[in-house]
């Protein structure tokens, strides 16, 4: 498609104003970590490394990043488990309500997070309620697998798709029975959409905040709810920009990572059909 000169520039006008409005905050949130001011002043009164320092030391930071790692790690086991077995079934398969199974697995991404976690909330209380079974990792780890599974589901979906089943069909020709086919031969070519599904899986696990704070229990806080929490608080506001700008950077990595490892890359011809 050829462009005018003006269209052009409209474009990277408009291109360079959606980055600024993205980005500019964000890095607002780092310069002000370190800030010399307690509050969010601007411009800074100084520079100083003393809230870095402080975040580092603080045993809530500390607790709180663990609670984050554990319920992403779980969650993103979970959602690894049940997103490929969904997705081998939904592509692989023909069966009935095959669409509406994956319209399923889907709309736990499109639904609000409060609709969630209330939901959630409310059948943990009637189903481990009873069972004297109290709010905790478990429940937290369930929460966020909910949506943890769409990413992984797609992911492999994606790749399934422009995989050729010959190999798979080739391989039991041979007389590989259905576990060793997955192992030889299935699991080589979902290897990139695995790494890539789990990790924006345990991204979006480690940032969820709203059906974290339905599923958690009384004395467990994740990163971004300890940040919530004391947001509001004077003397703690320094030591939450550093935090924020901890997350921000720790964010990239992974997102990085999952494109890079999302891009096409070669895949199986699709065999010749017969005549």
């Amino acid at each position: 498609m050829i462009l005018s000169r003006r269209t052009r520039i409209v474009l990277r006008v408009a291109m360079i104003g959606g980055l600024a409005v993205i980005y500019l905050p964000l890095l607002l949130v780092l310069l002000n970590s370190f800030n010399r001011n307690r509050s969010f002043a601007w411009p800074p009164a100084g520079i100083t490394t003393e809230w870095w320092v402080r975040a580092w030391q603080s045993d809530g930071v500390r607790h709180a990043l663990v609670a984050s790692l554990q319920a992403g790690a779980g969650a993103t086991l979970v959602a690894l488990v049940l997103g490929t077995m969904t997705a081998l079934a939904v592509q692989r398969y023909r069966f009935f309500g095959r669409r509406a199974v994956s319209f399923l697995v889907i709309l736990p991404i499109a639904l609000p997070g409060i609709v969630t976690g209330i939901a959630l909330n409310a059948a943990f209380r009637a189903v481990l309620g009873p069972a004297g079974i109290g709010f905790g990792m478990l429940t937290v780890v369930i929460g966020h697998a909910t949506f943890c599974v769409v990413v992984v589901f797609n992911n492999v979906v994606a790749r399934l798709r422009r995989t050729s089943p010959s190999a798979e069909e080739a391989s039991a020709d041979l007389g590989a029975h259905t576990f060793q086919t997955f192992r030889h031969v299935t699991f080589p070519a979902l290897r990139p959409a695995l790494l890539a599904g789990g990790i924006l899986a345990f991204a979006l696990s480690f940032d969820e905040i709203v059906v974290t704070t339905f599923t958690a229990g009384p004395g467990l806080q994740t990163l971004p709810v300890w940040i919530y929490a004391n947001l509001a608080r004077p003397n703690q506001a320094p030591v939450v920009n550093v935090v924020a700008a901890v997350l921000v950077l720790i964010s990239v990595v992974p997102i990085h990572l999952a494109q890079r490892l999302s891009a096409d890359g070669p895949t199986a011809a699709p065999s010749p059909q017969s005549p």
